[in-house]
């Protein structure tokens, strides 16, 4: 029968595995963080290339608006598109964090002012520098079907929510367009390599 006692030698073997399984957990432990770090830096690096590769991408530029118990919100959106004729619809991507989302969110209703090229000094107000009683300061605007609309803008477009989606950081707000105004000319302010630009036609 063996002994429930062991001798120095076991005793010493039984510690060396212990302590060899704690060194190996550790190891693992570390290579794990070092592993979580490399891939949040490589996320940060991706981040950072897919921002600058985004400034070619010229856009135009557009505030959306919109009134809650009375006040008015707004905001410069460059992530905005048509999405279909069937219904009219469109599509603008709206950050969570916005202040903006929650009323829009909310009145389920919004208008869209595309602004021409020489409404460039709208953008700043209109980009977290100012609250936004002070925002609507800058600009003439106007009221349609209970919106705020900017007069002299390219185009105004008055939506309704028909459906948001989330992704990511921000939702796809999907606007069923209700009425529409446009300019005679078209001179749109666009947004290219962060900063404002003016369209021109080629041979022009």
């Amino acid at each position: 029968m063996a002994s429930p006692w062991m001798d120095d030698t076991a005793l010493a073997a039984r510690a060396r595995r212990a302590a060899g399984g704690e060194a190996k957990a550790a190891v693992e432990a570390e290579v794990a963080a070092r592993d979580v770090d490399r891939d949040a830096a490589a996320g940060r690096e991706l981040a950072q290339q897919f921002r600058h590769a985004m400034r070619r991408l010229t856009a135009s530029v557009a505030i959306v608006a919109t009134r809650e118990h009375g006040s008015r919100y707004g905001m410069t959106a460059t992530a905005l598109s048509a999405l279909c004729t069937e219904p009219p619809s469109i599509v603008v991507c709206i950050n969570r964090n916005a202040s903006l989302y929650l009323p829009l969110s909310r009145t389920r209703r919004f208008a869209v002012s595309l602004l021409n090229a020489g409404q460039h000094e709208l953008v700043a107000p209109f980009s977290g520098k100012l609250e936004h009683a002070a925002r609507f300061g800058f600009g003439d605007w106007r009221e349609a079907r209970g919106l705020p609309v900017l007069a002299g803008a390219q185009a105004t477009l008055l939506c309704r929510v028909d459906a948001l989606h989330a992704y990511g950081s921000h939702d796809l707000v999907i606007g069923r367009v209700e009425a529409v105004t446009a300019a005679q000319a078209v001179a749109p302010l666009l947004w290219q390599d962060g900063a404002p630009a003016a369209a021109r036609a080629i041979g022009a």
